[in-house]
């Protein structure tokens, strides 16, 4: 069984793709960027955007029935290396051990221009 999860607490998709999908005891969130939903603006600055991220991820757990202890995988982009120890200072702070997988890779450009961008692979035992 597939199912789609949305919330309003974070930003609607800016393409035809889901916030996430449930696949049986899976969920797979589509990648977010540093977009306040309410205001459906990107946040400024590297530290700030990668709260917002991160927020948004946790909304999506949250309607998901799941949070980041769940989280199996995340893939974290970012436009520059530099940033990379702010964004795992950041990211860090959300998680306890054991810690997911991840894997991080600077990409030549993200959406809207973000400096950012998170999604990640939930098991929901």
């Amino acid at each position: 069984m597939v199912k789609a999860i949305y919330t309003n607490n974070a930003p609607d998709a800016i393409g035809p793709y889901s916030q996430a999908i449930q696949a049986g005891d899976f969920v797979y969130i589509s990648g977010q960027i540093g977009l306040n939903p309410e205001t459906g603006e990107l946040e400024d600055g590297i530290e700030n955007q990668t709260r917002q991220v991160l927020k948004n991820l946790q909304a999506i757990l949250t309607e998901a029935g799941a949070d980041f202890s769940k989280v199996v995988k995340f893939t974290i982009y970012v436009a520059s290396m530099d940033d990379f120890a702010t964004v795992n200072e950041i990211y860090g702070s959300y998680l306890s051990q054991p810690y997911p997988a991840r894997a991080t890779v600077e990409v030549s450009q993200l959406p809207k221009g973000a400096r950012i961008e998170m999604d990640a692979i939930v098991h929901k035992d």
